[in-house]
């Protein structure tokens, strides 16, 4: 008896063994998939227009300065070491005098908070990194040398010194509006 089950043991590992080298793994059912995925694709591509042709234009305004002229150069340089003379004088007396407190922080980081009158001067309180300063006309805030011009119970007007898109020095008004009590 222990021959026959030996006997049947072998043959059912032989028939095993064969049926599973017959057969293809799963993996290569999908890798033919996939081949056959690849070559039925074809690619879409759309032609590039021809790049169109250039015509150069010839430049018609003689007796005029050439854009791309070293004499434009020449006008362009004579203008800037003009101007240092007229633009000095508008910041030289800035540069020449003590910084305030105040100039060192931005005026975007400033709330003007309220106002005060004694003997007919008029103050101004600001709120500046949770501190109140009491800051009169004539005072200096902001780093563009920002000078109070006027204080009024709604708003703060400054005039500023600021560089332009030339370099220039210019002056602008800038105001600080009373905030809010939250």
């Amino acid at each position: 008896m222990s021959d026959r089950r030996y006997s049947v043991f072998c043959i059912s590992v032989a028939l095993v063994s064969g049926l599973a080298a017959c057969s293809d793994p799963p993996e290569a059912a999908l890798n033919e998939w996939m081949a056959d995925q690849r070559n039925s694709l074809k690619p879409r591509t759309e032609p590039v227009a021809a790049p169109k042709k250039f015509n150069p234009q010839v430049y018609t305004q003689e007796g005029k300065v050439e854009p791309f002229g070293v004499q434009k150069l020449v006008v362009g340089l004579r203008s800037d070491s003009a101007n240092p003379v007229s633009n000095s004088t508008l910041i030289a007396p800035e540069l020449n005098r003590r910084k305030q407190p105040l100039e060192a922080y931005p005026l975007d980081v400033m709330s003007y908070v309220g106002s005060l009158q004694k003997a007919n001067k008029k103050s101004a309180l600001l709120r500046v990194d949770k501190l109140i300063y009491q800051v009169e006309t004539g005072a200096y805030l902001g780093p563009n040398y920002g000078k109070i011009t006027v204080i009024n119970e709604s708003e703060i007007v400054l005039r500023e010194i600021v560089q332009d898109a030339a370099g220039e020095w210019i002056e602008r008004q800038t105001t600080l509006q009373l905030q809010e009590s939250k």
